[in-house]
């Protein structure tokens, strides 16, 4: 599986995101997929994740209410849209696939190049 992360930028606190990743290979879908995120001298975290039919999406506490995660089948597209977005938000985001809902980095099979989103104060 390939993926392919877009959509980054700058924005100021407050305002608003949305990332895409397009996922290529001809078994993308037996994949959840989500969005992990690295700031600078941090650890990857995770951020989102949704299951192979678009259901039961699985977010980070710190991004829970701002932020939603879903899916296009027929694109093989998942998307992060990124609402209410504060300085905390900035780091690099990879977008991630597994076999199963990977809330740890050990659980993800495949990732993207990454997108570097940042939120001015």
């Amino acid at each position: 599986v390939q993926l392919q992360a877009s959509g980054g930028g700058l924005v100021q606190a407050g305002g608003s995101l949305r990332l895409s990743c397009a996922a290529s290979g001809r078994t993308v879908s037996r994949y959840a997929l989500g969005w992990f995120r690295q700031a600078p001298d941090e650890a990857r975290e995770f951020v989102a994740f949704i299951t192979r039919s678009g259901s039961s999406p699985l977010y980070a506490d710190s991004v829970e209410g701002r932020f939603t995660i879903s899916r296009d089948n027929a694109q093989n597209t998942v998307y992060l849209q990124m609402n209410n977005l504060t300085p905390e938000d900035t780091a690099i985001y990879y977008c991630a696939a597994s076999s199963v809902i990977a809330a740890a980095v050990r659980g993800v099979d495949y990732w993207g190049q990454g997108t570097q989103v940042t939120v001015s104060s």
